[in-house]
């Protein structure tokens, strides 16, 4: 008897007795009482009236008409347009010939990291922007703005967008007009009189072709000037007996004051919108 009552004391103290269940339990907020804790089920509250995210519903389902066949034919022509974008605004426009040459400049002023290539895209971006806003406004005025008020369809929007653009791309070419031949005597068709007898097919890989050996001719251009700078170092560090020290890594100082002095970035700019005019 003396044993048991240590370990009943411990008992009670480890596991204290469990409150009576007559006792009144207070609910905690937000718990469900009453009868909706005895059904298991609560009312949701209403959501409020403002702000209310609106419900989408995205189903598949046969066509009822051929009006909505049309319709997924269209979206599904705009998704495919939208994911061509990209590719339209650097081959279709000066984007392609101002990148390159930028990444050339960073390349002959020794540069690795500055400017990030970022930067240079977005340079190339908003140059291509200011270069060809004449085309996008024409474009604008008698393609997009006549189909969004529902004047011409969506066919004749096309032609309309695609002739100012093969204008643009056209007169880049005209004094080099090799390119044009090339694809049209690959394709086995007549030697073109005009613009209208150069397919869209054949001028787009023509212009492509063209802006490359624009932007590697001003490139090389651009490549002189600081070649003479590392030739320099080079001899100067070889008859000081530096020939463990980089000739890099004096020349690019040099070049750099050299590019600031002679205001390089506004140069560049300034020949590259006027290349386009």
């Amino acid at each position: 008897m003396k044993q048991i009552i240590p370990v009943l004391a411990a008992f009670l103290f480890l596991f204290p007795p469990v409150l009576s269940a007559q006792e009144d339990v207070q609910p905690l907020p937000g718990s469900l009482s009453g009868t909706s804790a005895e059904t298991g089920t609560a009312a949701i509250p209403a959501p409020p009236v403002d702000g209310i995210v609106p419900f989408i519903d995205l189903s598949i389902r046969n066509p009822a008409n051929s009006q909505e066949v049309a319709f997924s034919l269209q979206l599904l022509l705009l998704l495919t347009i939208l994911s061509l974008a990209p590719s339209v605004i650097i081959l279709m426009t000066s984007f392609l010939r101002i990148s390159i040459v930028l990444d050339f400049v960073k390349r002959a002023l020794s540069l690795q990291q500055v400017p990030p290539n970022q930067v240079i895209l977005g340079i190339s971006l908003f140059l291509t922007l200011f270069i060809m806003w004449p085309t996008f406004d024409i474009i604008y005025q008698n393609s997009f703005r006549p189909l969004a008020d529902g004047r011409i369809n969506v066919e004749q929007a096309y032609r309309e967008a695609e002739g100012p653009l093969r204008l643009f791309m056209y007169r880049q070419m005209q004094g080099n007009p090799a390119n044009i031949r090339l694809f049209m005597s690959m394709r086995g068709l007549d030697r073109p009189n005009s613009l209208a007898d150069v397919p869209t097919y054949i001028l787009i890989p023509a212009f492509i072709l063209s802006e490359l050996t624009v932007a590697f001719k001003i490139g090389i251009l651009l490549f002189i000037p600081f070649i003479v700078i590392d030739m320099v170092v080079a001899s100067a560090l070889m008859s000081m007996g530096m020939i463990m020290l980089p000739p890099v890594m004096i020349s690019m100082p040099f070049k750099l004051i050299l590019f600031v002095l002679v205001d390089g970035w506004g140069l560049l700019t300034d020949q590259m919108v006027r290349s386009f005019l």
